[in-house]
């Protein structure tokens, strides 16, 4: 397996610290408000990249974080008039129905900056002691030229840099370079007792922090959007390695950014799109597809048009498997055959190309490719006069294959109300004459579908559970 390592800029062969094993840190939203589709990207290709690893046999260690704690986060609470902690409460709900909705599944752990100050405060207090940061009037900053790598993962010259720019000049600064570790707090705003004065961790912190915490003082494979490279992982490995003495992530992957109509995702343009918008117009199952059909390295475009192309192409993935599951009912032959046995075979190379290129740095775009190759040959190698146990094969193949890219290929069958309102009907009916096994079996039935029967007054009230 070959993994492109933003670190060196190539391709290298994925080799953990630990065999069989696999430490990966995510960069996670702050969470202020609902994610929005940029924020979806890394979601799903890392998602992605965790299943596949799955796959393979290594245990994955998968942390996420939330930051909870923020500018963003205190403004918002600031304009409800509400404490910041229920601002990030409620967005952090709203990012995991989101996530569940995306058939991302929940990180190994997914910590949360506010829990986790009494470790933002011990390695702060470590990089003053080896001399890497000093504190100046309630700030504590970190001395950027002291640690002579700094710049190695975005290959920025600190000579080169200008001041004011993405780095804040402060008077009180050593150099214009530094940045900061601590910073005091503010009216209204929330805070924390420390050797320095009260108040709240600088951003980049956080995220070294709790990667230690959860993964150790090395891990495999640290991961995000690429937006994210400079100045915030340039500045996890700076602290990082400066308090723990290790190289801090032996593989940095960065996912591209995601454009709307080739052009830069903005409020002011009117094009900001978050999941929940999407999720009015598309199942989400669309929207992970769509992010899964380009590799993750490059740019994406976000188009009404990608996203019909998209729908289109899982629509032929869906109706393939319908169409197997109904074959492999109809089918009244049960042992398998010397020519399917040998059309298997065949298809099992579909398996072996998709491997390959997932193996080659997560190429999901030449993977799905792959699963249209296997539909297509599906589609050509079945009938209702193959055995069960040949079909069955085949559609546990494609759906082997996209379990790996996280999309769900058995439909949920929504009931609709006038059927709910016809069996609540027949249920009643069935209570009048007495005939309570049929009465109980619709009970049953309905909350099999999600459908929970209440008995009032009023009659006979249902709702999803």
């Amino acid at each position: 397996m070959k993994l492109y390592n933003t670190l060196t800029r190539q391709k290298e062969d994925f080799k953990p610290i630990e065999e069989g094993k696999v430490r990966m840190y995510v960069c996670g939203p702050t969470v202020y408000n609902f994610i929005h589709i940029g924020n979806a990207r890394p979601m799903i290709i890392f998602d992605t990249v965790r299943r596949y690893m799955e796959y393979k046999g290594f245990s994955v260690n998968y942390v996420s974080n939330f930051t909870d704690v923020d500018d963003k986060i205190i403004k918002k609470a600031i304009e409800e008039g509400v404490p910041s902690s229920e601002i990030s409460t409620r967005y952090i709900a709203e990012c995991k129905q989101d996530m569940e909705s995306l058939n991302v599944r929940p990180a190994t752990k997914h910590p949360l900056a506010t829990e986790e100050i009494d470790g933002m405060i011990a390695m702060i207090q470590t990089l003053i002691d080896k001399d890497y940061a000093y504190a100046k009037e309630g700030t504590v900053y970190f001395r950027t030229k002291k640690f002579d790598e700094y710049g190695k993962l975005s290959k920025k010259n600190l000579d080169e840099l200008e001041a004011g720019k993405r780095i804040a000049v402060e008077e009180q600064k050593e150099d214009e370079m530094d940045f900061v570790l601590w910073k005091p707090k503010k009216d209204g705003e929330p805070y924390w007792e420390s050797p320095w004065g009260k108040g709240r961790p600088g951003w980049h912190i956080e995220c070294s922090v709790m990667a230690k915490k959860y993964l150790g003082d090395e891990i495999d494979i640290h991961a995000g959007g690429e937006d994210l490279i400079f100045p915030h992982h340039e500045n996890e490995i700076a602290q990082s390695e400066a308090s723990n003495g290790k190289q801090f992530s032996r593989y940095w992957l960065h996912n591209g950014f995601l454009n709307i109509d080739n052009k830069k995702m903005s409020k002011s343009l009117g094009n900001f799109f978050t999941v929940r918008d999407i999720s009015e117009k598309y199942n989400l199952q669309v929207l992970r597809f769509f992010m899964l059909s380009a590799h993750y390295r490059s740019p994406l475009n976000f188009s009404a048009d990608l996203m019909e192309a998209s729908k289109n192409g899982l629509e032929r993935i869906l109706t393939a498997v319908d169409n197997l599951k109904h074959l492999k009912e109809a089918s009244e032959k049960l042992s398998i055959t010397e020519e399917e046995a040998s059309n298997l075979k065949a298809a099992a190379e579909f398996v072996r190309k998709f491997e390959e290129a997932m193996d080659d740095d997560f190429n999901t775009a030449d993977a799905v490719s792959v699963v249209f190759e296997l539909v297509k040959y599906a589609n050509m190698n079945s009938s209702v006069n193959y055995s069960k146990e040949y079909l069955d094969k085949l559609y546990k193949q494609i759906k082997m294959l996209c379990d790996i890219l996280g999309i769900v290929v058995d439909r949920e069958v929504e009931i609709l109300a006038e059927d709910i309102e016809n069996l609540i009907e027949e249920r009643q009916a069935a209570r009048k004459s007495r005939n309570f096994a049929r009465a109980d079996e619709i009970r049953d039935e309905l909350l099999s579908q999600g459908i929970v029967l209440e008995d009032t007054r009023e009659g006979v009230k249902w709702k999803k559970a």
